[in-house]
């Protein structure tokens, strides 16, 4: 592992910082968190913004290291999150970039750098949640199309997207992972009803998507026909591998603001309450050394994640869990006060050990993918999200 950083990787730093001090005051106030098309417009604005200042492409054309750079300069200096942008700049768009044809990476990533559209992510289903190769979406070609019918669920940030990244299956006599296609789907195409789902923070981010014979181009199949699988794994690398790598620095400044709040609220004196925030402390650092270790592996291999994403995804869905129960004991009473932030945090962070994979699937591809154990029978393995595209 290299943990130097080049000249020029020093240069972009500096930079980088530069240009968040002078911008960042200038940024309009955060929109309600409730209001979705407003946060839409807020945060493709502050994409278009990091598109004119050359900055939109750092997540694919950047090497690895500045990659981590800019996530790393971006949190501690307190810039917008990716928000409705997420999936578009940090899942579908890395795979298009990837497994995309020519024509395709022209088409969907400038709009997406710019700044112009918005992805959805269309995998789980209500009957194949985390056993993704149970999806029962079906397509069916028709000339120059495919014909789509079935629903989705936790489909992130639906209601404000232009496009979809879509599993379906295209072959429902072939074994399980190998009758799956991946598509983009254009969210304004006839017979999508899209049914918001709230959280419990009270949270809309994620829908419903129910698929009435919608017609997708053939021509925005991303891959071969029935090979959805291997495209989806890529997917899942960059999901699992690099896209809560801003997570971790914003898990540390808030650890050092729930150690000085502990000490103007009195909690500091209890000796457990110091020994859990160290150890968290610990935690966070070891997490952050992993980190540059997946990106050291990524930028040895071409720059997708490897299999040491899920052991950080893995350790991260667990130590953020841990932290806000730790925000919990810090607060006291104040800790049932829904309109503060740590609070609304520490209801998100339950999801953090289902979302982009349950922790059930990383141990899974830890124990066959790094350790070598070997496989159990399908019956006993639960969730096939885990398993290679092979298979």
């Amino acid at each position: 592992m290299d943990l130097s950083n080049s000249p020029e990787e020093e240069e972009f730093r500096a930079r980088l910082r530069e240009w968040l001090a002078e911008v960042l005051p200038t940024l309009p106030p955060k929109p309600s968190p409730g209001d979705w098309p407003a946060r839409r417009a807020y945060d493709l604005g502050w994409q278009r913004m990091l598109y004119d200042a050359g900055y939109a492409d750092v997540h694919w054309d950047a090497s690895p290291t500045t990659r981590l750079i800019f996530l790393e300069e971006t949190e501690r200096a307190g810039a917008p999150y990716v928000g409705a942008n997420f999936v578009g700049l940090l899942h579908a768009g890395p795979t298009v970039a990837a497994e995309g044809t020519a024509g395709q990476r022209a088409r969907w990533l400038p709009p997406i750098l710019r700044g112009e559209e918005v992805w959805c992510q269309g995998f789980s289903e209500p009957g194949a949640g985390s056993d993704l190769a149970a999806l029962r979406t079906r397509a069916w070609r028709d000339g120059d199309d495919y014909v789509v019918t079935g629903s989705k669920i936790w489909t992130s940030h639906a209601e404000v997207a232009d496009w979809c990244e879509l599993l379906v299956r295209t072959d429902p006599d072939a074994p399980r992972h190998r009758g799956i296609t991946w598509l983009a789907l254009p969210m304004d195409a006839g017979g999508i009803t899209v049914r918001p789902l709230r959280t419990l923070a009270g949270s809309a981010e994620f829908a419903e998507v129910f698929l009435d014979e919608v017609r997708v181009p053939a021509a925005n199949r991303v891959g071969a026909e029935n090979d959805g699988w291997r495209v989806t794994m890529v997917t899942l690398s960059f999901e699992r591998g690099t896209a809560f790598v801003g997570e971790v620095v914003a898990c540390r400044r808030v650890l050092g603001e729930l150690a000085r709040a502990a000490m103007g609220n009195g909690r500091w004196d209890d000796p457990v309450l110091r020994r859990r925030l160290g150890r968290l402390e610990a935690e966070f650092r070891a997490l952050w050394r992993l980190t540059q270790w997946n990106v050291s592996e990524a930028e040895a291999t071409g720059g997708v994640p490897g299999a040491g994403g899920s052991v950080f995804k893995l350790r991260y869905s667990h130590a953020r869990q841990e932290l806000y129960d730790a925000a919990a004991d810090v607060l006291g009473p104040d800790g049932l006060d829904l309109d503060h932030p740590w609070v609304l945090d520490r209801l998100s962070s339950l999801s953090y050990t289902i979302a982009a994979g349950t922790s059930q699937i990383q141990r899974n591809i830890v124990a066959e993918r790094i350790l070598g154990l070997p496989k159990g029978p399908p019956a006993r393995r639960g969730d096939e999200r885990a398993f290679p595209a092979d298979r």
